[in-house]
């Protein structure tokens, strides 16, 4: 949230997503909690919310008891009224769901492959997408809103790290994902680095949403993330803010890591996914997947344990840089990881960089990502809700022949 609202008659559209934005930020408020928040007056707010009611993008849930006065009525978003699909377009899977009004999974696909062949992505994602969209033609008075995709800019990219065909990245190079999968006319269609989407489902629908400015770093197959200034994504002008793959750290000190004739190590090189199962496998174990080290198996302890202290020690040392940088109130750190391999990257990292941190910085909040392997697709699956409900100034600019939200969705 960002901004105020204002009372003018002439930016009701405006206020309108204001309040449901602020809603959709609370998950449950009354009235005069969503006028306090949009910094209306209350009788804007209410005609706002019982026009909200009406439209079903609202509903009531019950009164708040307890309090002076009469109990107030409490609002949340219905679930049921706006539906998005999110495909994650990955290195070794596609991911798909179906996200609600409320941001919840609903439904979710996920499709593994040995490296992103364009035809095989395309029908998967045809597949899920046909899938989600009857799914809702099945709900009465639900409207699709969109679809987003999300995908690493470099898709075909440091093929030798993963054993990617050759000529893969060019032929990626080529697709303009926009038009790639086999969507209903007219259907908003929106793309984004994969990175920045899971960013911008952590702002959306985790912790983020308690904090305006922070760096979302995402441990996928390579590492990335997400730059969130003023409680809104910075993408930068070639839309890769926030690319820490290429920030320099220290050489790794895994027995089984490459040799790199430099005196400094990517982070790419040392946290990332790829780099584990690297490992895994220098130390003679067949595990091909990250989720299959849940549970871990007996012989994986301690080459995962090297990893994670190897990983955590690079990430102490890159946010050291960033914090050195950008200041921002948290970092948090998602990944692809079991849940419990993942708390205990987590707390590695916090405890190395409270060990390293120089003095003249503020130490930031270091904390666990909420959304785990669905980050991507899910923030994929919020671009177009967000799109076509979150305020936008540009919306002044169109009169009152948009009708409000319900005549946008007809």
């Amino acid at each position: 949230m960002s901004g105020k609202g204002s009372n003018s008659a002439k930016l009701r559209q405006y206020n309108e997503r204001f309040v449901l934005q602020a809603l959709r930020q609370l998950r449950e408020g009354s009235k005069s909690d969503l006028a306090r928040m949009a910094h209306l007056t209350p009788a804007a707010v209410a005609g706002i919310v019982d026009g909200l009611e009406k439209a079903g993008f609202v509903k009531q849930v019950g009164k708040r008891l307890g309090l002076r006065g009469s109990p107030s009525v409490l609002y949340r978003p219905n679930a049921n009224r706006l539906y998005s699909i999110g495909l994650k377009i990955g290195r070794r899977a596609l991911q798909a769901v179906l996200l609600d009004f409320a941001g919840e999974v609903c439904a979710s696909i996920e499709r593994d492959y040995d490296f992103p062949d364009p035809a095989v992505v395309r029908r998967a994602g045809n597949a899920a997408i046909a899938e989600f969209s009857a799914q809702v033609a099945r709900t009465e008075g639900a409207t699709l809103a969109g679809l987003g995709i999300a995908a690493p800019y470099y898709l075909g990219g440091w093929s030798e790290e993963l054993e990617l065909p050759q000529g893969l990245g060019a032929l990626w190079q080529e697709i303009d994902l926009k038009i790639f999968f086999k969507t209903d006319p007219g259907l908003l269609v929106c793309v984004e680095n994969d990175a920045t989407a899971a960013a911008h489902a952590e702002l959306a629908l985790g912790q983020g949403s308690r904090f305006r400015d922070f760096m979302h770093i995402s441990i996928d197959s390579f590492i990335g993330g997400g730059l969130v200034l003023g409680g809104k994504v910075h993408a930068g002008p070639h839309g890769n803010s926030a690319a820490l793959g290429p920030l320099p750290v220290s050489p790794s000190t895994l027995s089984g890591a490459a040799a790199r004739p430099a005196r400094y190590s990517s982070l790419l090189h040392r946290a990332s996914a790829y780099v584990l199962l690297n490992h895994l496998r220098a130390c003679g174990l067949s595990i091909t997947r990250v989720r299959d080290l849940e549970p871990l198996p007996k012989e994986a302890r301690q080459p995962v344990q090297d990893w994670l202290d190897d990983c955590a020690a690079a990430l102490a040392e890159a946010i050291i840089a960033i914090t050195s940088i950008l200041d921002p109130e948290a970092i948090i750190i998602d990944s692809i990881l079991p849940r419990a391999l993942h708390s205990d990257l987590v707390a590695q990292v916090q405890r190395r960089f409270s060990q390293a941190a120089p003095i003249g910085i503020v130490a930031p909040q270091i904390l666990s990502g909420t959304l785990g392997p669905q980050a991507s697709a899910m923030g994929a699956a919020s671009l177009p809700i967000s799109a076509l409900l979150a305020p936008d100034s540009s919306i002044l600019m169109l009169g009152d022949e948009a009708g409000g939200l319900a005549g946008r969705l007809s």
